[in-house]
């Protein structure tokens, strides 16, 4: 086994980890991390690739994405609720207005990132028969 092997597995371990810990705690995200494991994997292992694409909570989120770009609703709002709930915490424990309004400024962008693409199969294949852009910019 060589060392780049190793090196993409241990990091889609971390990964995967890090999307465990997203799916318990509020306010840490696990699609990004479940992305970044799949794609780790892909480099290190096959068998774990085919895992994580038929895991039952992440497989299908990935299926979507990497086929057809598409971020469902009900996450989009549950990242919507999330980030305002982190960004309220961060004010209140903190009192540090401009570590939320810093935050806060980041997580919008990351709002109008993620609302841009397509929240179902079906919304996908309208964008693509009128002929638009899958996510607005692309």
């Amino acid at each position: 086994m060589n060392i780049k092997k190793i090196f993409w597995g241990a990091l889609g371990f971390v990964c995967l980890g890090c999307a465990y810990v997203g799916v318990i705690v509020p306010g840490i995200p696990w699609s990004i991390f479940v992305v970044m494991a799949a794609y780790c994997f892909a480099k290190s292992s096959e068998r774990m690739h085919n895992w994580i694409y038929n895991h039952r909570l992440f497989g299908p989120f990935l299926t979507n994405w990497t086929t057809k770009r598409i971020f469902p609703y009900k996450l989009k709002w549950v990242m919507l609720i999330t980030m305002a709930t982190t960004v309220a915490f961060t004010y209140f424990s903190t009192g540090n207005e401009k570590a939320a309004l810093y935050t806060g400024t980041f997580m919008i962008l990351v709002a109008v990132w993620a609302w841009r693409y397509p929240d179902s199969e079906a919304e996908y294949n309208r964008r693509v028969d009128a002929g638009e852009k899958i996510a607005w910019l692309k």
